[in-house]
């Protein structure tokens, strides 16, 4: 017999807390809606695995480290069953010091115990359920924003208004995953949404707002569904400004809401199981850091794009290649938890759609799904084809300092560990 639990724990900073939508230090200034922590819970006779979502832009290793070690001494769960994911929602507070952005220990402190108390409540909640899981498109949200010019180059947020346009870059993933859990009475306990795309809103108008995965989640709750999960995908290279309708950008409200009506339609459809098998599977990947050429060290590389001030990436990068010389290389942690016939494969960082795309198919018939910001946080993974054309997102700074080439190696070990199969296995 399944059981599942949900729980839920607000974690709005005070105003005045740094925000981390700008690779540039900015101050909170007001609250326009509240951010919250969320956890879920499964557990069957022989094994146990959840999931928290977290309205932050992002979460470090050390962070999800010092989260899992947390809830394990606060729940007795296993920390490395735990799926720890952002929504990378850029208008939280920052949470780890780098460059320029300076995170408040006391809030960081805070949200470590928070986010064990919010999985406390879901595990020691856990009831008898069933749970359903099926998945939709949804066209309109998300974009590819990386606009290929005439020169070969690429433009992030380019737009075909632009006469030098040529092309979108590739792909977006459209798919909306649902896992919906409910009681033996058929209570909604809980849902889980992966989807794949930016949300950026208010990253530079000094807002605190949990961005269209709040407003999502608000949507959620007023159809009767609790605790509403937002799990972003593959969305390095996705975000909700059309480069075809000249860059035209829906607002929060109409992400969130689209986002909802698709995943309520979904809701409408599923069929519910009260036996699954659930299998953890870990394991790290070393992937190399950058050795940057002096172009790309002073931003003169074809097709480099930094954003913002690019004085920031000066100041900051004899810093970078001090720290990325002496690391080498990253550890990278891919985790997969399997919920009967899907598997939730966790990515550390800001992994291209291309990518997520591929390790969907490579998983076939198996049904994979991944959750981009997850366990980790090592900035951009571009497909290694994106590096020739430039971008912010191939720009050598803290966001983008993987080599060419980590996001494939990352895709192949992915499938592999997917195709692995039952067994419960620790890092």
């Amino acid at each position: 017999m399944l059981r599942a639990g949900f729980a839920e724990i607000e974690i709005t900073p005070p105003v005045g807390t740094e925000i981390v939508g700008s690779i540039r230090r900015i101050e909170s200034r007001r609250v326009l809606d509240p951010l919250f922590a969320r956890a879920a819970v499964f557990e069957s006779d022989t094994a146990r695995l959840g999931f928290v979502q977290i309205d932050v832009c992002f979460v470090s290793a050390a962070l999800v480290a010092a989260m899992r070690a947390r809830i394990e001494a606060r729940s007795g769960f296993p920390g490395a069953s735990v799926m720890v994911a952002a929504t990378h929602n850029h208008a939280g507070p920052v949470t780890e010091t780098q460059g320029e952005c300076t995170a408040d220990a006391a809030y960081v402190e805070g949200l470590v115990e928070r986010v064990a108390q919010a999985f406390a409540a879901a595990a020691a909640g856990a009831v008898p359920a069933e749970v359903g899981q099926l998945s939709a498109f949804c066209f309109g949200v998300a974009h590819n924003r990386r606009v290929v010019m005439r020169d070969g180059t690429v433009r992030t947020h380019g737009t075909f208004a632009d006469a030098g346009a040529l092309c979108y870059e590739g792909p977006i993933d459209p798919e909306v995953a649902v896992l919906a859990a409910r009681d033996a009475t058929g209570r909604p306990l809980g849902v889980l949404v992966n989807f794949a795309c930016h949300p950026t809103h208010h990253g530079t108008d000094a807002s605190l707002s949990a961005g269209f995965p709040g407003v999502f989640a608000d949507e959620m709750k007023t159809h009767g569904w609790p605790v509403p999960m937002f799990l972003n995908g593959a969305a390095g290279n996705m975000h909700t400004a059309d480069p075809g309708a000249g860059g035209a950008n829906l607002t929060k409200e109409e992400a969130g809401r689209r986002l909802a009506g698709a995943a309520l339609d979904v809701l409408q459809r599923l069929a519910y199981q009260r036996t699954l098998d659930l299998t953890v599977r870990v394991t790290r990947l070393p992937v190399p850091f950058r050795t940057p050429t002096a172009a790309e060290r002073a931003g003169s590389v074809r097709g480099a794009q930094r954003f913002v001030d690019p004085t920031i990436y000066d100041r900051q990068m004899a810093a970078l290649v001090e720290w990325t010389t002496a690391q080498g290389s990253a550890a990278v942690e891919l985790q997969v938890l399997r919920v009967g016939d899907r598997a939730y494969v966790g990515v550390p960082g800001e992994y291209f759609a291309e990518l997520g795309l591929r390790v969907k198919e490579g998983c076939h018939p198996l049904h994979a799904l991944v959750v981009g910001y997850a366990n980790g946080a090592l900035g951009y993974i571009p497909h290694r084809e994106a590096f020739a054309r430039g971008g912010y997102e191939t720009t050598f700074g803290w966001g983008s300092k993987l080599a060419p080439g980590a996001g494939e190696a990352i895709a192949e070990r992915a499938v592999a560990l997917v195709r692995e199969g039952g067994g419960n296995a620790a890092p």
